[in-house]
């Protein structure tokens, strides 16, 4: 028998379970909810919080799990920004947290995974004039959830600019004072919109707004959740910031790779353009280790 097996069941919506049973590690997905992990357990660790009534509420934002952030990441100025001198308005992170993908494949071979693909409509192109398509394999082998991506402008002529991201709720145990194993040596606190020296730990606790790292060389991070676990993300050289944001009273911490920082639509510095007919590839792993004595 296969140590990898995808299946699906219906809690709400339609999930799919990817399950590698050598590491007792799982992988839940939602494609009709913007295309999120909702669960992903490794190496018998749960290592996602999910606020489930918000997952169940197809008008709210889902509170855990991993949201996809495209074509932006974090708010606009007044929600819109001004392209080829036409306003568009567009919410908080972007148009596909809020659509449902479709399915583009699953595979028992060598690995559990599944294929999702969410491409342009009416209802993208009136927030966001580029005609895309993004496919997102998922992706649980040796333990780790790789998240593999594929950005591609279908449109016929205009660069398509974008900066992409992910918001992964994180469940934590203690205090959120947390030590982030970074090479980052500077933060940009929003909360005051100040550029503090990084000495090793933020606490997170008193912070109404999100922190975000400057200037990091490696391509990971890493810290500890509290309940013995060290999670670990490597991603792209495209994602250049970490954002670290939690809300008060709540046990998670989302650590969040961009590719730049919020309002980058309307500053247009650090755009990625995509041109016409070509696409980009990136992967984000999302991995953990046992440091319990």
């Amino acid at each position: 028998m296969s140590q990898f097996k995808v299946s699906q069941y219906t809690d709400t919506y339609v999930i799919y379970e990817l399950v590698e049973t050598s590491t007792d590690s799982r992988v839940l997905v939602c494609p009709e909810r913007g295309g999120i992990v909702i669960g992903c357990k490794l190496l018998g660790k749960e290592l996602f919080y999910l606020d489930k009534k918000t997952f169940e509420d197809p008008a709210a934002n889902i509170r855990g799990g991993n949201p996809v952030l495209f074509p932006i990441c974090g708010p606009l100025e007044d929600s819109e920004y001004i392209w080829e001198g036409e306003t568009y308005r567009m919410g908080q992170h972007g148009v596909a947290r809020n659509r449902s993908w479709d399915i583009a494949g699953t595979s028992e071979d060598n690995e559990a995974s599944i294929t999702i693909r969410l491409r342009a409509d009416e209802e993208t192109l009136a927030s966001y004039p580029f005609r895309f398509e993004l496919i997102f394999t998922y992706a649980l082998v040796n333990g780790e959830l790789h998240t593999r991506q594929t950005y591609r402008n279908i449109g016929d002529n205009s660069p398509m600019p974008f900066y992409a991201g992910f918001h992964p709720y994180f469940a934590i145990e203690g205090g959120k004072d947390i030590a982030y194993d970074t090479d980052a040596t500077r933060y940009i606190d929003y909360n005051d919109n100040v550029v503090k020296p990084y000495t090793g730990s933020v606490d997170l606790e008193p912070m109404v707004e999100s922190f975000c790292l400057l200037d990091a060389k490696r391509s990971s991070i890493s810290f500890p959740n509290g309940s013995g676990t060290r999670v670990r993300l490597t991603y792209d050289p495209l994602f250049k910031y970490v954002v670290i944001w939690s809300l008060k009273d709540r046990p998670f911490v989302c650590v969040e790779p961009w590719m730049a920082q919020p309002l980058e639509m309307n500053r247009r510095e650090e755009l990625v353009l995509l041109l016409a007919g070509e696409e980009l590839q990136a992967n984000m792993t999302i991995s953990c280790e046992n440091v319990s004595s």
